[in-house]
């Protein structure tokens, strides 16, 4: 389906519901319909679904409440649970990226939740990836300094401002940022004056590089379902040092595979990152991230997927009971 620029953020598309995806599904004739974040598009996966008596599941991504409040509209939240809870209702199952995320859907009324364990290259992501080159290039030539990583939208919700006072407070310390967003002229700002490198973005062997070769990944987002992105950094042996909210404590665990700061807390991050940096056993953290990102296999997570694709289509092959 081809969709149109979202006006508060460019870089995302939006595709509206229309009838020739009634006449798709009439001939592919599917045995279940999976719809992510039932918002827009999915929307008319909840009414076919409904229409041609086809199972529907459901899965929440992208939390879309906390996201309202870094773009001054936290007065549509109540709101937009209602619709949550609403679209997500239509649905004979819903999966959630983290146990948090199953628990916060159940406390606004959303029903038929499980946790569907996500998952990462861990072939693509390696320590192998790990080169000087590579670090010279995020440092801007000093591969010798402190080198932190941050990949990801730029965008608002991910609260990158909150790395600079650990710019100010680390010796030698350098920051890159990949990826690119609706926020980056705002970031090269506030950034303006440190040892800030703004890369876009990098994809395959060079962004599997930048991970391998950052001393720390540093993820501030409170907003995250899971943090996809925190397991190709441990996949790569970057130790991370993230919020602890959301999906994250599902896998990050604190002084063990990586560091959690307290969002609420000032100067949390700077402190976490201190702490990290400081460590004298810092391979046995690398080593650690590593070996919990290898639980976390595309393989387990697709093959859990497929489960409950089957148990949804056999619960709806079952006669109803009068």
């Amino acid at each position: 389906m081809s969709g149109f620029p979202l006006p508060l953020y460019p870089e995302l598309k939006l595709a509206l519901p229309r009838p020739v995806i009634g006449s798709i599904l009439e001939e592919f004739c599917p045995d279940i319909i999976h719809v992510v974040n039932p918002a827009v598009l999915g929307l008319a996966g909840l009414f076919y679904a409904k229409a041609m008596k086809i199972p529907l599941l459901a899965s929440y991504h992208t939390h879309l409440p906390q996201y309202l409040q870094h773009y001054g509209l936290g007065f549509l939240e109540g709101a937009m649970w209602e619709l949550i809870k609403t679209a997500h209702n239509n649905a004979d199952l819903n999966l959630c990226t983290s146990t948090a995320m199953v628990a916060e859907l159940r406390s606004h009324g959303v029903e038929r939740l499980d946790l569907w364990q996500r998952g990462v290259d861990t072939v693509q992501f390696h320590p192998r990836f790990r080169s000087l080159e590579m670090r010279s290039r995020l440092s801007q030539g000093h591969p010798d300094d402190v080198l932190l990583l941050y990949v990801g939208r730029l965008s608002a919700e991910k609260e990158i401002a909150q790395i600079l006072p650990v710019l100010r407070s680390v010796p030698n310390c350098r920051l890159a940022l990949v990826g690119d967003g609706p926020h980056r002229q705002e970031l090269e700002r506030i950034f303006a004056g440190t040892t800030t490198h703004f890369l876009g973005y990098l994809r395959g062997d060079d962004l599997a590089a930048a991970f391998a070769s950052s001393d720390a990944f540093l993820f501030p987002s409170r907003t995250e379902t899971l943090g996809l992105v925190l397991l190709e950094a441990m996949a790569a042996g970057c130790p991370v040092i993230a919020a602890n909210s959301g999906g994250i404590p599902d896998i990050v665990r604190d002084g063990v595979n990586g560091y959690l700061f307290d969002p609420t807390q000032d100067h949390g991050l700077t402190m976490a990152t201190q702490k990290l940096l400081e460590l004298s056993e810092v391979q046995t953290l690398r080593a650690s991230a590593r070996h919990e990102a290898e639980r976390w296999s595309w393989e387990a997570a697709t093959r859990q997927l497929q489960t409950y694709y089957e148990s949804v289509i056999a619960a709806a092959r079952q006669p109803a009971r009068v």
